[in-house]
């Protein structure tokens, strides 16, 4: 369960990938959009206006149709083969489920409490996806039918029909089975998501008047959940789904950027709504202090080595909100650290959030400035200069808190010990990692380590990638290496072990690396295959 689970969270992390990019061109446009900011250049009509105008049509894509993103994503991660073929299947059975809704809604609209002839959006629970007016299920619409479709694709992709109806074979059979089992979940949605939507009202009301505290046990919540891999499934729906506010806290924030550059009334005023993603303050101003108190508290001949593994890692984190490297430097050496962290993100976010301070702050600096400073600067940046004085001073408590407590019970990080338990969990890794002469291993090359690592292509029932993990579904656990021989394999940052899950912590090149790994899971597959076996 907890494989799956872990997987499920991986593949729907996918179209957040696209976000940075996006929100750059979000963020640029709106800023030369802004008439109040940029004079007359932009007023309507204008070139500079009209050609900003296109360029910002296509970087709202991504925050318009989220659903759509989600609806071919989930495949990727959760189909067991030919991903391809199930991502075509999974649009397209995504895109007849919201026509059967349109039209049951079309026919019986009042009658289950749906005012259809209303316009898209605000209040009245409708959505235009692809052209088609629909009820707005959001995100959880789109990872439901998707994974009916991959459960659908795993069973009867395979299945041999007679040779006069092989037309109807492959994709087409998902497709025929997935069209008939919409017409009963369209009905089922049509009658029961309108009460879902009166709920999702009214627990946007609550979670918004939680205020500060609320945003505290958040962002504790989603830095402990970090470790399992579970934490995309704490943020995704407030993220990306209308849990906070209609269509989620991303795509509204977007959406509103023209309205809030405009107006100089406090952001806290303007888009309560927007507090939970504060996630982003301990990855700007936290890690750097970490850094530093692991800096200062090794020893001196360690201290130019663990600077090369230090300054990328903290950029890393500091520039693309990816924190993992760094965290998992002290996780399992000391997880007394990992909670203090944990508490010290919560209380950052939490005087962030009390000094008025709201926007999308979940990524690194370079999301924070696409949403935030390019398009808000001028008209905010009383704010985010209160911010910055805020988060260097808790850089400093970071630092001090860190280095009493590594110095106070002498916790193992790297750099200090010389315990066989210290790399990135020991000395022998810690070197490893850092010495420059020690060349890095090709993507090729890791891949098949870790295939080895993971007890053979034939022992690995599924692989996806997340950011920085490479999440593998194993057979046979007792088959896997022991966590001391990943520690010990060059380009491995780390290991999670949860029965048959397998997370293996590589880094910004993960992606690549897990793209080898399918190849020879395939040929694994098509070697089975010529020899007359089955699929494992």
């Amino acid at each position: 369960m907890m494989q799956r689970i872990q997987r499920f969270g991986g593949a729907m992390f996918a179209p957040v990938m696209l976000f940075t990019f996006a929100a750059v061109v979000v963020g640029l446009g709106t800023l030369f959009t802004t008439q109040s900011l940029m004079g007359p250049l932009a007023a309507d009509g204008t070139v500079w206006s009209d050609v900003w105008n296109v360029l910002l049509a296509g970087g709202w894509t991504v925050f318009n149709q989220l659903p759509i993103l989600f609806a071919v994503a989930l495949p990727i991660g959760l189909a067991k083969r030919q991903q391809a073929r199930c991502c075509m299947e999974s649009i397209v059975t995504y895109l007849t489920f919201n026509y059967f809704l349109n039209q049951i809604l079309s026919f019986w609209g009042p009658q289950l409490g749906v005012d259809f002839s209303a316009e898209v959006g605000q209040a009245s629970g409708l959505a235009n996806l692809a052209g088609i007016k629909t009820l707005d299920t959001g995100m959880i619409g789109a990872l439901l039918v998707a994974g009916i479709v991959v459960a659908l694709h795993d069973r009867f992709f395979d299945t041999r029909l007679p040779e006069w109806l092989g037309v109807f074979s492959g994709s087409t059979f998902v497709y025929m089975l997935a069209f008939l089992a919409m017409v009963p979940l369209a009905g089922v949605v049509a009658v029961v998501w309108p009460r879902v939507q009166e709920g999702m009202r009214f627990l946007q009301g609550a979670i918004v008047s939680a205020g500060t505290l609320g945003v505290g046990i958040y962002v504790f919540l989603e830095r402990t959940l970090i470790p399992f891999g579970l934490h995309h499934l704490l943020y995704a729906p407030i993220y990306y789904d209308s849990v906070v506010v209609d269509g989620g806290i991303y795509a509204a924030w977007a959406n509103a950027l023209p309205d809030l550059a405009a107006s100089t009334r406090p952001l806290k005023d303007l888009a309560p709504w927007a507090s939970l993603t504060a996630t982003g303050w301990s990855k700007l101003f936290g890690v750097p202090g970490i850094a530093a108190a692991f800096y200062v508290t090794a020893r001196p001949e360690n201290r130019k080595r663990l600077l090369g593994m230090l300054v990328p890692v903290t950029l890393t984190a500091v520039l693309c909100g990816v924190t993992e490297p760094i965290e998992f430097t002290f996780l399992f050496v000391a997880p007394q650290l990992y909670v203090v962290h944990a508490v010290l993100a919560a209380l950052l976010s939490a005087t962030m959030n009390l000094a008025g301070v709201v926007g999308v702050f979940s990524g690194g600096l370079i999301e924070m400035s696409s949403f935030n400073f390019i398009p808000l600067g001028a008209s905010h940046g009383g704010t985010y200069l209160v911010a910055l004085g805020i988060g260097l001073v808790y850089m400093v408590v970071y630092f001090l808190v860190f280095r009493w407590l590594i110095l106070r019970f002498d916790f193992m990080t790297p750099g200090r010990g010389v315990a066989g338990d210290v790399r990135l969990r020991s000395k022998e890794d810690y070197r490893r990692v850092m010495d420059y002469a020690t060349p890095a291993p090709s993507s090729r090359e890791l891949a098949a380590n870790l295939v080895r690592l993971l007890g053979g292509a034939a022992n690995i029932d599924a692989a996806t990638s997340c950011v920085t993990r490479l999440r593998v579904g194993v057979v046979d656990p007792s088959l896997v290496a022991s966590e001391e021989e990943f520690a010990a394999s060059p380009g491995v940052r780390g290991v999670v072990f949860g029965g048959n899950a397998v997370q293996v912590i590589v880094g910004m090149g993960v992606t690549e690396v897990c793209g080898h790994v399918q190849e020879m899971l395939d040929a694994q597959e098509a070697n089975a295959g010529v020899n007359g076996e089955g699929w494992r």
